[in-house]
């Protein structure tokens, strides 16, 4: 058995837990409690990481005066920082892990809800719905049935107002944060590390990529999205006020 049956049947199994509550939406729902699911297994790695990020923030002064004294010499300093990280046993990468234990998740939620059939035999998920709209459709399915204002068009319009919400949310959150904790990232004469600021200025808006994700996945894959999403607001909201 692959571990997309094992897969689609843990899918089916939730969503008949949850059918006396949810009904049609059940499957949907069962996306939903899987994603939340996965979010309570990665949150050790969460708060590790803002151990990690609050550790590095303590670490800028240090890194500053590593930058004015090899200034000149970008190798050496490079190896000062990583020796100065390994010193203080702080991981620069260890922000990355929560997402990247995920990935496998919304990769499983992708695959089942693209393939009309899963170990040889019909896919039976695709046949779920959100209220209107099936689980396996994309958004550009919606708007070939019914328009932006038929059934499943509105199960979309009202994912994408929950994830401008968040998104604004995050924009507010990152924006306050970088005035608050300016990173120190010059050097004696006062020159910015190459491409920092670039990224200083595209980082708020980065939630709002979501919205592209929503658009153009299974409506199952992006209810993943949407849920992670809020789950990672609320947890940053907590872990790094």
């Amino acid at each position: 058995m692959s571990v997309f049956s094992v897969f689609a049947r843990l899918v089916e199994h939730l969503a008949d837990l949850l059918q006396p509550l949810c009904h049609a939406s059940a499957a949907a729902a069962a996306i939903v409690l899987f994603t939340a699911l996965v979010r309570l297994l990665v949150h050790p790695l969460s708060r590790a990481a803002a151990r990690g990020q609050r550790a590095r923030a303590a670490l800028q002064p240090k890194i500053a005066e590593l930058r004015e004294k090899h200034a000149k010499d970008p190798q050496r300093l490079q190896k000062a920082v990583l020796e100065l990280h390994a010193e203080e046993q702080v991981s620069p990468l260890s922000g990355c892990l929560p997402s990247l234990f995920q990935l496998p998740a919304f990769f499983l939620l992708y695959h089942l809800f693209s393939s009309s059939t899963i170990g040889g035999e019909t896919n039976g998920l695709l046949g779920h719905r959100l209220f209107a709209a099936p689980l396996g459709g994309k958004w550009a399915d919606a708007l070939g049935d019914g328009g932006i204002f038929g059934g499943a068009g509105l199960v979309y319009l009202g994912l994408f107002a929950l994830v401008a919400a968040v998104a604004a949310f995050n924009y507010r959150r990152t924006k306050r944060t970088m005035a608050d904790n300016p990173v120190a990232v010059s050097a004696g004469g006062g020159e910015r590390v190459p491409g920092l600021g670039a990224v200083g200025k595209v980082m708020p808006f980065m939630s709002f990529f979501t919205l592209v994700t929503v658009a153009v996945v299974p409506l199952a894959a992006a209810l993943y999205v949407v849920t992670s999403t809020a789950w990672s607001a609320v947890e940053r909201a907590a872990l790094y006020r």
